[in-house]
């Protein structure tokens, strides 16, 4: 009778213990609980959350498109798990276009005017650039 139980313990038995240890690291990171924001536990509920990353969305297109960076940097974990939390992943990923679009037309705009300048603009550009304003208004005092 001990000779069966001997050969039902996988740890004695080579054969049936032929898998490799599972990665602890993976069963770490399967067992953690996925929350919506980037504070964990202590952050919102999902109910408020879903709020928030709406109301950060619209505002985003009220010329505040630093509040996208803010929903996509404080809704991260919705980001990173694509199948977590799908009405906020909405408003998340609507966020991260809306901000890449302003940051490439914003950036496009810096560029042309540090390049370009007087060659591109011509006479114009004295009359686009802000650093001469004081000195157009007279409020310089060196006029």
């Amino acid at each position: 009778m001990e000779e069966a139980s001997r050969s039902d313990d996988s740890n004695l038995n080579p054969i049936r213990n032929r898998n490799p240890t599972p990665n602890p690291l993976s069963t770490i990171i399967s067992s953690a609980q996925v929350w919506p924001t980037i504070d964990g536990p202590l952050g919102l509920t999902e109910e408020a959350s879903v709020d928030y990353a709406r109301r950060f969305y619209k505002f985003g297109f009220a010329l505040l498109p630093w509040l996208w960076f803010v929903n996509c940097f404080y809704f991260w974990p919705v980001l990173r798990h694509a199948r977590a939390f799908p009405q906020i992943r909405n408003y998340v990923v609507r966020s991260a276009i809306g901000f890449s679009v302003f940051t490439a037309l914003l950036s496009a705009w810096a560029l042309t005017f540090s390049i370009g300048g007087e060659q591109l603009f011509g006479p114009v550009y004295d009359k686009l650039v802000m650093y001469n304003v004081a000195d157009r208004l007279g409020l310089s005092g060196l006029a």
